[in-house]
């Protein structure tokens, strides 16, 4: 099946949208991408590389009048979040899709995600749990299910729930936990039980992220377990929430609260790590406007991120290697990022 999707970002999650694109586009055989974006930087930006398979659209041909009516009310995050379900209602209406899919930003994609889509079958609405591991249930205050990957037909059932949830976000969508909401997430809580079209997705490899990761043993060909429900699937995407560069070092909260064993660290981030290094430093030679933009050089803020992530995964072998020794090793890491 030909894949519709959308997503949203500004400029300061550039790097991880075109990521998340490169991703696709290696993975998924067929598909288009919306890109709704958030600032007049990402817009000209994106239009400028003229990606394959990629429609921009700006905030000035999406936002409508309750979008901006709530917009001086709420933070630039928790605007993002209230637009979510009006971006999927717009791709649906402006370009007559048959369904759309909002995925997150900060999405990395190691297969097709086309699989995952197929689950809906029958029904309208396809929701991800978050699966949390035992240690770090949030069910209570953040949900049961994660609007990192949500699909909606476009069918009278899937167009109900869409437009409830849409003027539910419009009239509360706060980063905090209140009276059962948060954000535009909780609202989904209880979506199975009250509507017989919506199908949470079964297969977990579509969901691993953070919060979820101890729980999975994965091997050098991405092929996982769940330790707890002893089943086995392959890595479909991951969540990398917060997995960004400021100032030209690693934010402190890259690996955010949660702990991420050496091996997944390896198998996982710092593959993504490379390719948002390899994104930043192609879009910085390209296009002047990022360059004026952002305050990091391309090659320091790689430096800082390789020799964090190294010492993170050979601790021992860290503490023994001089300054030209491991640089020499990022140099090298450096090279490959550029092929």
């Amino acid at each position: 099946m030909k894949l519709n999707l959308c997503t949203l970002f500004d400029s300061n999650y550039i790097s991880c949208g075109i990521a998340m694109y490169e991703s696709l586009k290696k993975h998924c055989d067929d598909f288009h991408l919306y890109i709704f974006a958030f600032d007049d930087i990402a817009y000209q930006i994106l239009s400028e590389l003229s990606f394959e398979n990629v429609t921009i659209i700006s905030l000035e041909e999406f936002e409508d009048a309750e979008l901006l009516k709530v917009k001086p009310t709420r933070t630039i995050g928790e605007y993002c979040w209230t637009c979510t379900p009006s971006t999927i209602i717009y791709c649906l209406k402006k370009y007559n899709l048959n369904h759309c899919v909002y995925i997150d930003a900060d999405l990395y994609f190691y297969a097709d995600p086309s699989v995952l889509a197929e689950e809906i079958r029958g029904k309208s609405v396809l929701i991800t749990s978050h699966n949390y591991s035992p240690e770090y249930d949030q069910t209570d205050t953040s949900g049961k299910y994660c609007v990192q990957f949500i699909m909606f037909k476009n069918d009278p059932s899937g167009i109900k729930i869409l437009n409830l949830w849409r003027e539910e976000c419009l009239n509360w969508c706060l980063a905090r936990f209140e009276d059962g909401k948060f954000g535009d997430q909780k609202y989904l809580d209880d979506w199975p039980e009250r509507f017989d079209c919506v199908h949470v997705l079964q297969n977990f490899g579509g969901g691993v992220a953070p919060w979820n990761i101890s729980r999975y043993k994965i091997d050098d060909n991405l092929e996982m377990l769940d330790v707890y429900a002893n089943k086995k699937s392959r890595l479909y995407f991951y969540h990398f929430e917060d997995v960004k560069f400021s100032d030209g070092k690693l934010r402190k909260n890259f690996f955010c609260s949660y702990h991420v064993s050496k091996s997944h660290l390896k198998l996982i981030y710092l593959r993504y790590l490379i390719c948002l290094i390899r994104v930043n430093s192609r879009v910085c030679k390209k296009n002047k406007l990022i360059k004026k933009y952002s305050k990091e050089n391309v090659f320091r803020t790689f430096l800082y991120a390789y020799f964090g992530l190294y010492k993170e995964l050979y601790e021992e072998e860290y503490d023994k290697l001089s300054v030209f020794q491991l640089f020499k090793l990022c140099l090298k890491q450096w090279r490959k990022s550029l092929r």
